[in-house]
């Protein structure tokens, strides 16, 4: 089966192309480097011709508000209809845990709009919701950064490896259409300002984690609800614990 993957030389596409491959499929990375461009609509055509399932896994790559909305809309539009002009079945698209909870971010309100069109499109859909990636916790460090404090609400947080999303999304774009927002998080759950304070030690960073009730999330405040998967959420595999990243190499 042809699948495509927008975003396909990331962080996250290029293990979702890897593990399709792996399973047989002739996985194809779709990127502005490889030729192909959703923003202007630049090789979509070609690269979908003979697709049976297209998976989004593109980020913008700016943050500002007006812009990160524009990227994540307009290339959807143009994706959509090249799927519908290709006859393409099935459209998956990674999101995040929380989209709905955070209408204070920017960053979530445009994710927000990118999946409501693909819900309001005749193609069939499955929508993955994954909560923040491993590989990320050094930048949300830094995001809730103040001098040599790093202040962290005491809220629940269930991060997940990238390889664990990607191998959920792969299963995904191989099974039928869910046609709804399927939710992924990592196999435990801890308390948010607990886990950076832990994690920074490992690290050795000298910055101090700080609990603060309102402290900001890349500009918006969370309960203990908003970055967490409800009940039926897919658990990943792997365990902060036992993630090689979690202690960089010669620290």
């Amino acid at each position: 089966m042809k699948i495509v993957v927008i975003g396909g030389t990331g962080f996250i596409g290029s293990k979702v192309v890897a593990d399709l491959s792996e399973r047989g499929h002739e996985a194809v990375a779709a990127a502005p480097s490889t030729g192909v461009n959703t923003l202007t609509g630049e090789g979509l055509a070609e690269a979908l011709a003979g697709a049976s399932v297209v998976i989004d896994v593109s980020n913008a790559p700016v943050w500002e508000d007006a812009a990160v909305l524009e990227f994540f809309t307009t290339s959807t539009r143009n994706l959509l209809a090249a799927e519908a002009a290709a006859g393409v079945g099935h459209h998956v698209a990674l999101s995040v845990v929380g989209t709905e909870r955070l209408p204070d971010s920017g960053y979530l309100r445009a994710k927000l709009a990118q999946e409501k069109l693909i819900a309001d499109s005749s193609i069939p859909f499955s929508i993955v919701h994954a909560t923040q990636f491993f590989e990320f916790v050094r930048g949300i460090a830094d995001g809730g950064t103040e001098g040599n404090e790093v202040r962290m609400a005491p809220v629940s947080f269930q991060p997940i490896a990238g390889e664990d999303v990607a191998r959920v999304v792969a299963e995904v774009a191989v099974g039928a259409p869910a046609n709804r927002t399927m939710e992924i998080g990592g196999p435990d759950r801890f308390r948010m300002d607990h886990f950076f304070r832990d994690a920074l030690a490992a690290w050795n960073d000298p910055r101090v984690v700080v609990t603060d009730p309102h402290a900001r999330y890349f500009g918006t405040e969370l309960s203990d609800r908003s970055l967490v998967p409800g009940d039926e959420a897919i658990l990943g595999k792997i365990h902060y614990s036992d993630w090689p990243g979690r202690i960089p190499t010669g620290e």
